[in-house]
């Protein structure tokens, strides 16, 4: 198993004067070359940009999906898996819902007998099941939740003893601006984004010891194939919110998810990183 990069004997020695000479901060390719990560709901939207931004920095990439019945998703899957082989890493693909811990288990055994291991980890699956409040139906409510908070915990859960073993890990888990600020008709997703941010913070507890970092970012709106089935001008209101004038692209959240799995963000811990362009600070 891939062990990370011992830090410099200056930096660890007790005691060590405050002019000792420390090294330059690595870039991002060199820190993150080689290792493995896991990407959940990784065949589509802002899990594909997330994996193919690994798989360009040389980082082997799991990703996982399930079967949807309006969406042909492992025609996606395997469209995805191509491109990320394409960057000539090794790559694993499979169905894995992540609501239930036995296929988590499986999926994550088989990614470290087929990668070498786990170093990051990324919980972006998740669903929608909008309506206004008092219309959900308990089907709606519990599949929101069961995916979006319980799947991150199934995810966790199963990395969290490798990732102990070797004292590194860098997990991230993709909540949602609506944590902070829902509108109307997500009481569901809304509730799920927000024990997200609870479970980021209290993984960070728990796994800090042993050498593991556990953020979460919280994108605004974001140009993927869900957002282009909104009404137009639920587009055209977050545009005209957001204080730099638009949406993000998937690309923008998924670089900073890269950055928080890099040795650059190793004393980051506990944090919510928001991706909003400033839609979140509009009254």
């Amino acid at each position: 198993m891939l062990a990370p990069p011992a830090p410099p004997e200056a930096a660890t020695r007790v005691g060590a004067p405050a002019t000792a000479t420390r090294p330059e901060p690595q870039r991002l390719a060199e820190t993150v070359q080689g290792r493995v990560a896991v990407v959940t709901g990784g065949a589509t939207g802002l899990g594909r940009s997330t994996a193919l931004e690994f798989a360009q920095r040389g980082v082997a990439v799991a990703i996982n999906y399930v079967d949807l019945p309006d969406r042909d998703v492992a025609a996606q899957a395997l469209l995805t898996e191509t491109a990320l082989r394409a960057h000539g890493v090794p790559v694993y693909c499979a169905r894995c819902d992540v609501r239930h811990r036995d296929e988590v288990e499986k999926f994550v055994t088989a990614v470290r007998e087929r990668l070498g291991g786990v170093h990051y980890l990324v919980n972006n699956a998740g669903v929608t099941h909008d309506g206004a409040l008092w219309r959900l139906t308990p089907e709606a409510w519990q599949e929101v939740l069961d995916t979006n908070v319980t799947g991150a915990f199934n995810c966790i859960q199963a990395v969290a003893g490798p990732m102990r073993a070797q004292r590194y890990g860098k997990i991230v888990n993709v909540a949602s601006h609506q944590a902070f600020r829902p509108g109307f008709g997500i009481a569901n997703y809304a509730a799920s984004k927000a024990g997200l941010v609870g479970l980021t913070k209290s993984a960070a507890v728990d796994l800090g010891p042993s050498n593991i970092n556990v953020n979460a970012v919280a994108p605004g709106f974001v140009k993927t194939e869900l957002l282009g089935k909104l009404p137009r001008e639920v587009l055209e209101r977050a545009e005209h919110e957001s204080v730099l004038g638009r949406v993000a692209e998937p690309e923008d959240v998924a670089r900073v998810i890269t950055f928080l799995c890099s040795e650059a963000a190793r004393h980051i811990t506990g944090q919510v990183i928001v991706v909003d362009g400033g839609l979140t600070l509009a009254s």
